[in-house]
C-alpha cells in the first residue's frame, strides 16, 4: 500500500518538522513532504471541504512520521504526554494522523491561543487560559475535523488521528519509496 502524497494547492503547507522552526530546533526531514494513509487522505480532503464552505482553509504542520523523527523528537522531549514513545509507536508514523490548523482564505493562520507544537497544558483542547476567540477557533477546528471523521488529542490542539488508529500498521519510511528523513 502507497501512501498519498498531500499536495493540493487548496491546502497550505507549513511543514514544521522539515524546517529548523520546531522543538528540536533543527529540521529533522530532508524536505517538504506530507504523506498520509489513503483513508487518512480521504478524511482530510473533507475536512477540507468543509473548511471551505466556512472560507476557511487548512494549513497543515505534519502527516506521516518516519520512526527515525519520531526518535528526534522523543529525544528532544521524551514527554509522553506530547510526543509518543517511538518504542510504541506514534500515530504518525502509522500515516494516520495531522497536525494542523485553520486559516483564512487569503491563508492567515487563525488565533489558536498557542503555536504548532507549545508543549504546555495552554495546547490543551479545553484550555480556557486562552483568549475567547482561540477557544472559538480550537472548537471550530474540532468540529470541522468530527465532521470528517477524525478523532482528536486532548493535549495538542493541533493533533488529529483517525479513530482506531492502532489497527494501522507502524510504517517505515523504506515502505513508502521517495525517503522523507
Amino acid at each position: 500500500m502507497r501512501f498519498v502524497e498531500i499536495t493540493s494547492p487548496a491546502v497550505d503547507l507549513d511543514l514544521r518538522y522539515a524546517t529548523a522552526d520546531n522543538l528540536t530546533g533543527s529540521p529533522i526531514y530532508r524536505r517538504p513532504l506530507c504523506l498520509l494513509h489513503p483513508e487518512a487522505a480521504r478524511r482530510l480532503e473533507r475536512a477540507r471541504m468543509l473548511a471551505e464552505a466556512q472560507g476557511l482553509r487548512l494549513r497543515v504542520f505534519d502527516g506521516f512520521r518516519p520512526p527515525a523523527a519520531q526518535w528526534a523528537l522523543w529525544r528532544a522531549l521524551p514527554d509522553p504526554t506530547f510526543i509518543a514513545d517511538p518504542r510504541q509507536g506514534s500515530n504518525h508514523s502509522r500515516g494516520v494522523a495531522v497536525d494542523l490548523t485553520l486559516a483564512t482564505a487569503d491563508g492567515t493562520p487563525l488565533e489558536m491561543g498557542t503555536d504548532f507544537d507549545d508543549m504546555s497544558e495552554r495546547a490543551y483542547h479545553a484550555d480556557t487560559a486562552v483568549p475567547v476567540e482561540a477557544q472559538r477557533n480550537r472548537l471550530l477546528l474540532l468540529g470541522l475535523m468530527a465532521a470528517a471523521g477524525w478523532q482528536h488529542y486532548t493535549f495538542e490542539w493541533w493533533h488529529y488521528q483517525l479513530p482506531d488508529a492502532k489497527r494501522y500498521p507502524l510504517v517505515d519510511d523504506g515502505a513508502l519509496g521517495p525517503r522523507v528523513a
